[in-house]
């Protein structure tokens, strides 16, 4: 492989490694190394030795796992912030990947501090309300 597909399959990584709990869509990620979708996948498989789904899905769930011990979250909002479309395809996924259910994994991780579920989702952006400014004299009065 050239450097310059190296660097190219690395810019499209990097974009699924900021904007990971996004809903992927693989011609937008290809688009950022410049391919194809299939020539993308075929590259991306070549250097990571791992599908960009399967990439993905393995930076979500090591996110989830964070959360899981030391956010007081349900499992299914840890699912949705991370970026699942459904609860079923998250525990599968969770635990094919780490060999715990994410409830069993909670059980055997979870940290003593546990931080509020609403600090949680607020650092993760699940909140879209504007954060309004105190009210202070009208510029007319």
């Amino acid at each position: 492989m050239r450097l310059e597909q190296l660097r190219q399959v690395r810019r499209a990584k990097d974009a699924m490694d900021r904007d990971w709990a996004a809903p992927l869509d693989l011609d937008a990620v290809a688009a950022h190394a410049g391919y194809s979708r299939y020539h993308f996948v075929r590259l991306f498989r070549a250097v990571y030795d791992l599908t960009p789904g399967r990439y993905l899905s393995r930076r979500r769930i090591e996110r989830a796992e964070n959360l899981l011990r030391t956010a007081n979250l349900s499992v299914t909002e840890i699912c949705a912030l991370v970026g699942f479309a459904s609860l079923g395809s998250f525990s599968t996924a969770f635990k094919k990947e780490t060999g715990l259910t994410p409830g069993e994994y909670r059980s055997r991780h979870a940290g003593t501090a546990m931080v509020p579920g609403c600090y949680a989702l607020l650092w993760h952006g699940a909140f879209k309300t504007a954060i309004q400014e105190k009210p202070g004299p009208h510029p007319a009065d």
